[in-house]
């Protein structure tokens, strides 16, 4: 259904705008199906999470991570489902087990410094991670986002260890963990995705200019 109002919506535009090609076309598209399919993903993930008892919880994984996500990048499921499946688990799963799992002081100190330091490692191999469909090309802007992924992260994993609530510390240390797993090359391969900047630089990507 998603698919089908996309496809309705990006022939208007090329309707009334003759001078997209084929290239644009297909960018537009993918921009709609990220708007449009966002929209019932996230009112069908929160009602989930208020079934299960955790709406504020999910509601504040999601407020969390964003940040982090949003300089980062991570792997996009190519079908609505498999996407929806993918977030659900992600900030629903990060919920509920923040919530019924309370770690010790010092258990929780060593998760940390093992979070940051595989966070830190797969920022500098991955990060800016984007994909085929949205690259991100610009040589400034990857090494502005990826500087940003290893200060939000860290950022992050410090007040984790400061607050005294053990939920919400759980949250952070474990979103942040989740959200760097998205960056990985097994992910990638998971989610059948490939890195647009790498495929870019191996002269398979074509770039609408």
């Amino acid at each position: 259904m998603v698919d089908t109002i996309c496809n309705k919506i990006t022939l208007k535009i090329r309707k009334s705008m003759p001078e997209i090609d084929d290239e644009r076309a297909e960018v537009i598209n993918y921009g709609l199906q990220l708007l449009i399919g966002e929209i019932p993903k996230t009112i069908l993930i929160l009602a989930i999470a208020w079934v299960l008892g955790v709406f504020k919880l999910t509601l504040l994984a999601v407020l969390i991570i964003t940040p982090y996500r949003a300089v980062v990048g991570g792997v996009h499921f190519k079908t609505h489902f498999k996407c929806i499946l993918a977030t659900s688990l992600f900030y629903i799963g990060n919920a509920l087990f923040s919530k019924y799992i309370i770690l010790g002081q010092t258990l929780e100190l060593i998760i940390v410094f093992f979070v940051w330091i595989f966070s830190a490692i797969m920022i500098t191999l991955y990060a800016p991670a984007d994909t085929e469909d949205v690259p991100i090309l610009k040589k400034n802007e990857r090494r502005i986002k990826k500087i940003f992924s290893y200060i939000i992260m860290s950022v992050l994993l410090v007040i984790a260890t400061l607050i005294s609530n053990k939920t919400i510390s759980n949250l952070i240390i474990f979103g942040v963990l989740l959200q760097t797993i998205a960056i990985t090359r097994p992910m990638y391969i998971l989610a059948k995705n490939r890195y647009g900047y790498e495929e870019y630089l191996k002269g398979n990507l074509k770039v609408v200019t």
